[in-house]
């Protein structure tokens, strides 16, 4: 359902990047989840159609910074059904890459955003630590300078990309005794002596995204690599998630669409008592709840989606935005898992890997209690 916000342009960018998943990533969606990764050319092929640039300038090799475009691109890249690569290639274009765009140096643009807008060079952030999620203050990871480097020790986890990363925008703490105004950011090339990969994590859902633990011992970074300025890493990471969480939430949306057509189609096929489920009317309400669901997290999502790109304060808005997209996703996959009975509980079904892979987003991003605290405290403040 097209939405007043986007105009003509991005109404054609849609129908492209519509026939592209369709035609090249549909299907092969589940021989890429039974191999745990999808193929890394497939950021490159974004890339050369101008896909990942959508929200960067030209000058770094994008096409304008338009975030309806950015998220146009989101909403139909989604549509593949697997959020692994949804995942994958917005942890990079969506939640790396403008760290190093909005904050760094012309030389760090240069060497990492313009190859990450080609599909190049793939991105990660790296921010949770084993005992720091939520609480990014009370992350352990240090960076102590040692001339001209940061001497970075510590670890990560649950990075998304951070298995096949070339670098990690990495949180550390440069002043360990500042709290969260002793948090910077560095970025770390994948091939840094001292940078090692753990373990490839095995999740729940996302399948087809590596998602890997990161290990940092005497790990030497050239200060030239420091994005913005030492100490002010917290609140970078604070601005851009209002973008992060606005992406979850637009693919929340679009899981929560896809489950819909998915129970649709089957219970129209299914026939229990002599008629199909359709002809129940338990199933036509649980069908007729899910598409108000989705409708009404669809508009809450454009509405924020439309103070953002309009420059205002929509931090609020982002967050009620995210609560109600990613838990509708949850409820709606859910039910249409119920709706496939004991078939939906079979990997054979795609509903089953919708249901998965939409848990996580009251997880990612920010919980769904972040959010809530987030909105409590503006409305008290």
């Amino acid at each position: 359902m097209s939405h007043w916000l986007f105009q003509e342009e991005h109404d054609m960018l849609r129908r492209s990047v519509r026939s592209w998943v369709a035609k090249e990533i549909t299907p092969h969606v589940e021989e890429w989840e039974e191999q745990g990764e999808f193929p890394r050319e497939l950021f490159k092929w974004a890339g050369d159609l101008g896909f990942l640039g959508l929200t960067f300038p030209e000058e770094y090799g994008g096409s304008g910074v338009d975030y309806l475009a950015g998220a146009v691109f989101i909403e139909e890249l989604a549509r593949c059904g697997s959020g692994g690569i949804s995942a994958g290639i917005g942890a990079s274009v969506c939640i790396a890459a403008p760290q190093i765009y909005r904050f760094g140096s012309g030389e760090l643009k240069k060497k990492f955003l313009a190859p990450t807008i080609a599909g190049e060079k793939i991105g990660s952030l790296g921010i949770t630590e084993p005992n720091a999620g939520s609480d990014v203050a009370s992350i352990k990871t240090t960076a102590r300078a040692d001339g001209e480097h940061y001497v970075v020790n510590g670890s990560k986890t649950f990075i998304t990309n951070g298995a096949r990363a070339d670098y990690v925008v990495a949180a550390v703490k440069t002043d360990p005794g500042s709290g969260h105004k002793g948090i910077s950011l560095l970025v770390i090339e994948k091939e840094t002596p001292g940078l090692s990969v753990g373990r490839k994590l095995e999740k729940v859902g996302w399948n087809t995204s590596d998602t890997g633990e990161l290990y940092f011992e005497d790990c030497r970074v050239p200060r030239t690599n420091l994005v913005g300025e030492e100490g002010s890493g917290f609140y970078y990471i604070m601005q851009n998630f209002v973008w992060e969480r606005l992406v979850m939430a637009l693919g929340g949306v679009v899981g929560a669409q896809l489950a819909l057509e998915e129970a649709i189609k089957y219970a129209r096929q299914r026939v229990q008592f002599g008629k199909p489920l359709t002809k129940f009317q338990v199933t036509r309400h649980r069908l007729a709840d899910m598409a108000a669901g989705i409708e009404t997290a669809r508009s809450l999502t454009h509405h924020a989606l439309s103070l953002f790109v309009a420059g205002e304060d929509a931090l609020t808005a982002v967050a009620m935005a995210k609560i109600y997209a990613c838990e509708t996703a949850s409820l709606v996959c859910d039910s249409a898992l119920q709706i496939h009975g004991g078939y939906g509980y079979m990997m054979e079904y795609p509903v089953q890997r919708l249901w998965r892979d939409a848990r996580v987003g009251t997880i990612g991003g920010g919980t769904t209690e972040i959010m809530k605290e987030i909105i409590a405290e503006r409305m008290i403040r």
